[in-house]
């Protein structure tokens, strides 16, 4: 076949150019590119596409498609079944090959292959979102890991990614086919408009995810292993959305992080990113981690169906501060502090014995970094019913964790305004304040700031308690 058929490069959730397997292979093969992404929205409903996560696309997208151009490429846009469009636009291009990365969602596996199997020329499938291919990390039985530090160790010992791959300088493009408009993709929130928080906090797009990699690798690296425990700061790397759009590889990372002499923090953030592989790992083995436990005991957890307290807890209304911060901080930015992801679902899961399964679709809608895998092993983690899980009887006490961690209240002051005044030795429980040290600082208990909707020690107990039950049953 002429090596004038172009070929294509489906771009999924690898939105760069730089260390781009898929596109780098297709530009080897000497064929002119059709550079090609597809918004398919027929993931389960569960699992559609979140509003924090549309906006970032919308703007992910528009700094791809600006990247491409300037290398003499185009993307085209297309929207609706991947099949479909895959064997119109080959139909229509001749296209040859067609490369594109690959994913652990289970969903996307199942649409990969259809399109694979409808697709008429050579496929190539290459490694664009993680550190390693989930099969080449097996145990010495050659099975899956279920404990992280195993898995990280056999990751270390693999001796670590190659070198990252450069971003192709000129791109030999294609006639592109018919394209969409991305403004017609309605992926911007209308009336109203509540993205103002996430326009000043985050730059989506392969240029913001290296700015703000290299800015954290520059700065914070050497105070990473204290400061990213604590919320109120600047201390972490707030590179998961761009790594979950694949702005940035995981590769990337990896290698920038071994620049220079990094210490106890880079060996942290390198264990960060394998938590992250580990995650990838776990989805890829277990197709359905995002709805049933892995410990399958947990099935029969007495969950409670409380949609006034669900609610509260959305809408950082439970009358406990830290908690409340952290849920406001996810609304206002579509991110929360990691610390603070683990009081909120230890809360929930635990105080309010509400399914964990209702804090992972809550954070897949509201997170720009709504990652399938890592959602759901987090949130199976701090249920105690996943790999490796934290035990169930590990409950975070919420008051115990803002006053380490947010000793001086800088972080509940940011987000919870209406306790600003309030002197920080009663700000992580302000009902146990004395009357005048609220009255000083504003602060009506259930008028100006709820009360707790959950006694914490009655809330713990209960939870022990019903953790009891199905051990006993099991």
């Amino acid at each position: 076949m002429s090596t004038n058929a172009p070929a294509i490069v489906w771009f999924r959730n690898d939105l760069r150019l730089a260390d781009h397997a898929a596109l780098n292979a297709a530009i080897e093969a000497g064929r002119p590119l059709l550079p090609l992404f597809i918004l398919d929205e027929a993931a389960p409903d569960r699992w559609a596409m979140g509003g924090a996560s549309r906006w970032w696309l919308h703007h992910s997208l528009t700094s791809l498609r600006q990247s491409l151009a300037e290398r003499g490429g185009h993307l085209t846009l297309r929207r609706g079944d991947s099949v479909a469009i895959m064997t119109e636009i080959a139909g229509q291009t001749g296209a040859a090959e067609l490369f594109t990365g690959g994913s652990a969602d289970p969903w996307a596996r199942r649409v990969e292959q259809a399109v694979a199997d409808g697709f008429g020329g050579k496929v190539a499938r290459m490694r664009t979102s993680t550190l390693f291919h989930p099969d080449l990390v097996r145990t010495k039985g050659g099975g899956a890991y279920g404990v992280y530090t195993p898995f990280a160790n056999a990751c270390l010992a693999l001796g670590g990614p190659k070198p990252p791959l450069p971003a192709p300088t000129e791109i030999r493009a294609a006639k592109p086919p018919r394209s969409e408009r991305l403004e017609d993709w309605d992926l911007l929130p209308r009336k109203p408009d509540w993205a103002g928080g996430l326009r000043d906090t985050w730059t989506p797009g392969e240029t913001g995810a290296m700015e703000r990699a290299e800015a954290f690798l520059e700065h914070a690296m050497r105070g990473y292993a204290a400061a990213r425990d604590r919320p109120a700061g600047d201390g972490t790397s707030m590179l998961s959305p761009h790594l979950h759009f694949g702005e940035i590889s995981a590769v990337q990372l990896w290698h920038m992080a071994h620049r220079g002499s990094g210490g106890k923090g880079r060996e942290i953030f390198i264990r960060e990113l394998l938590w992250r592989e580990f995650c990838a790992n776990l989805l890829w083995h277990h197709p359905d981690l995002p709805e049933a436990p892995l410990k399958r005991e947990f099935a029969n957890m007495p969950w409670r169906d409380d949609k006034p307290a669900l609610a509260a807890w959305q809408q950082g209304r439970t009358g406990v501060p830290i908690v409340d911060a952290g849920m406001r901080q996810l609304w206002r930015i579509g991110w929360m502090h990691n610390r603070v992801r683990m009081i909120v679902a230890s809360f929930l899961i635990k105080h309010l014995m509400i399914p964990w399964q209702e804090g992972e679709a809550w954070f897949w809608d509201t997170l720009v970094d709504a990652d399938l895998a890592s959602n759901s092993g987090n949130w199976q983690w701090v249920a105690g019913c996943g790999a490796d899980a934290a035990p169930y009887f590990r409950i975070f006490n919420p008051v115990l964790q803002g006053c380490k961690f947010d000793a001086d209240g800088d972080y509940v002051r940011q987000f919870v305004p209406e306790l600003a005044r309030l002197d920080s030795r009663h700000l992580h429980a302000p009902w146990q304040a004395p009357a005048d040290a609220l009255e000083a600082a504003g602060v009506r208990l259930g008028e100006t700031y709820p009360n707790p909707i959950v006694d914490l020690a009655a809330g713990r107990e209960r939870a022990l308690s019903a953790y009891a039950d199905i051990r006993s049953s099991g």
